[in-house]
């Protein structure tokens, strides 16, 4: 039963579910599908498909997330990013809105979800850790600046080009944007302006659904003064038909690209808005690979229910989490909401204008691009700066898929480098204490020409053994003929490979030739385990090895160490 609650967490929470959450859970949940409604139907847009597959996205998957789920207050659906991932590789294979384009859709969906769950049936939701913080922020902020512009077509009434590399939408708003259509601009910027004014006097306010409301009653009583404006139309009634994909085997290879941006994105927003909502509770704990299972689960189900790839929505999850929601029950009454609006509601929209829409999704995005957090890495750490505007002008430049790509390369040469060039200092003795510390930042610590203090703060493999190698003949030299003992502090180093130690033992035989003795202080058990597996003490004696850079100095110093004694019959016995 214990690993039945695991694999199905519903089956954990459920049956602890206590009354006095109904009340927050119902609420969260009327308030989530009145913003959920008219955000899949813009986002359907984005994507290139007909209104009611913004719905059809909004159903299944939120419900399959509710029972494989570990966080309860994440409000899954359609959602801008993915809707725009989605049109970018599908509009390349077929005409956007026709009946191969639909499901070409929603073949992508199937095919996120099955990759999605293997990984997390496998435990491989490490693999997004390679994509950092700024990556993702940089990224964020340029998918939200291609989306708005994208949506300029409906804002403004002209049929501007659609694409995700912002040169060529620029290119296009220029020379077209003369053509505009009067009133349909103006209905969608009063429509921007009435929900920036709402969202500044209250976030909880349901400012699209107000707007929604407004273009219905505006088109529907005065539709003969705004004959020009572009409405949604028939939008079909009834719940979506369980059918299978066709699976094309060819078809499949050429949407693998996009669908493996759609899991490293779509996998990406709900574990970040998870771990946010986890911060703010003690109820429960988000689990990375049951995520990834739960999102896969979502799509491949969805997809058999006519649903294109669905993820977390940053703004619906908030708004669940500030409405009182939480438990997967908020999803539920959403979900309930959705199949009474596709079996009873779906007329109403049909005076909807699509400018309205096009309103809703442009002030959504554009709260995405993150300004403050360019700022703060300016300030806190230039590189992590850099790597952040290079993902970003990457994919507003060359798009989204080559985004993502040269933001995880950028990622990993980041990370190789980090870890290739550690930080690495000489320490030296605290005055009347047993410590060691960094000459650099403790500037009255002794330091004695005839002894150096080392220390590497990172492993010590492959990619850094000849940048320790450098560094420590270079800290040596300073030292100058008057060097008679080198100690290594390692009490940072946390692993090493064959490559380490053989360069370690490289530098214990050529400084044991100058008459320089090389000492081991504050080494771990597994590093010293693999150490002596490397055979360091082919060149090394057992009895110089230390627990502290102090007890070192003392030996050389002396020649005789009590505590120095008790370690190293310790470390023969372990040897042993």
């Amino acid at each position: 039963m214990k690993l039945l609650k695991k694999l199905i967490p519903i089956l954990d929470w459920l049956p602890n579910y206590h009354k006095s959450q109904l009340r927050g859970d119902i609420i969260a949940g009327i308030t989530v599908a009145i913003v959920l409604i008219p955000q899949g139907i813009a986002y359907a847009l984005i994507a290139g498909l007909p209104p009611i597959y913004g719905l059809y996205a909004a159903l299944v998957p939120q419900l399959m997330y509710a029972i494989f789920g570990t966080a309860r207050q994440v409000a899954i659906g359609p959602v801008a990013m993915d809707s725009l991932i989605v049109a970018t590789g599908v509009s390349t294979l077929a005409l956007a809105g026709s009946e191969s384009y639909i499901a070409i859709a929603i073949l992508l969906a199937l095919i996120v979800g099955s990759i999605q769950f293997l990984m997390g049936i496998f435990r491989l939701g490490f693999i997004v850790n390679f994509l950092s913080r700024p990556v993702i922020t940089g990224f964020t902020s340029a998918v939200a600046l291609i989306i708005g512009l994208n949506q300029f077509r409906n804002l403004f009434g002209v049929e501007f080009i659609q694409s995700d590399q912002i040169h060529i939408l620029l290119e296009d708003v220029y020379d077209r944007l003369k053509y505009f259509k009067v009133n349909t601009t103006i209905i969608g910027l009063v429509a921007c302006l009435i929900i920036i004014v709402f969202r500044k006097i209250n976030r909880k306010i349901p400012n699209a659904l107000i707007v929604v409301v407004l273009g219905i009653v505006t088109i529907r009583f005065f539709g003969q003064h705004f004959s020009d404006v572009a409405i949604v139309k028939d939008i079909p009634s009834g719940l979506p038909k369980f059918s299978m994909p066709v699976l094309d085997i060819a078809l499949i290879r050429e949407l693998m690209p996009i669908a493996a941006t759609l899991v490293m994105v779509g996998y990406l927003e709900t574990i970040s808005i998870g771990k946010t909502l986890e911060a703010k509770q003690d109820e429960y704990r988000v689990r990375p690979n049951q995520e990834l299972v739960a999102l896969g689960l979502s799509n491949f189900i969805g997809s058999l229910f006519q649903s294109y790839p669905s993820a977390s929505s940053f703004s619906r999850s908030a708004i669940n989490e500030e409405s009182g929601g939480t438990t997967g029950v908020s999803a539920i009454v959403s979900a309930i909401i959705v199949v009474f609006t596709l079996l009873f509601l779906t007329p109403i929209f049909y005076h909807l204008p699509k400018t309205i829409l096009s309103a809703i999704i442009i002030v959504a995005v554009f709260n995405l691009i993150n300004v403050k957090e360019a700022r703060r890495l300016w300030k806190a750490n230039n590189l992590d700066f850099w790597l952040l505007l290079a993902t970003f002008l990457a994919t507003i430049f060359f798009g989204i898929e080559y985004g993502i790509l040269i933001g995880v390369g950028l990622s990993l040469v980041v990370l190789i480098f980090r870890t290739s060039r550690p930080y690495v200092t000489e320490l030296g003795k605290v005055p009347n204490s047993d410590f060691y510390r960094n000459k650099n930042r403790f500037k009255e610590v002794i330091i004695h020409d005839e002894i150096l203090v080392f220390r590497f703060d990172a492993q010590l493999f492959y990619a850094n053994s000849s940048y320790f190698r450098d560094k420590l003949d270079e800290m040596t030299e300073e030292k100058g003929k008057a060097l008679k003992l080198i100690v290594l502090d390692a009490e940072s180093i946390n692993r090493v490979d064959s490559t380490g130690i053989e360069m370690l033992k490289e530098r214990i035989r050529y400084y044991n030739k100058r008459g320089i003795q090389f000492y081991f202080a504050g080494v771990k058990g597994p590093v010293r385990d693999a150490f002596f597996r490397g055979g360091l003490l082919d060149v090394a004696s057992l009895d110089h090895f230390f627990m502290r850079a102090n007890g070192a100095v003392n030996f050389y110093k002396t020649g005789d160490n009590q505590n120095q004694k008790k370690y190293a019959q310790y470390i023969h016995q372990a040897y042993k």
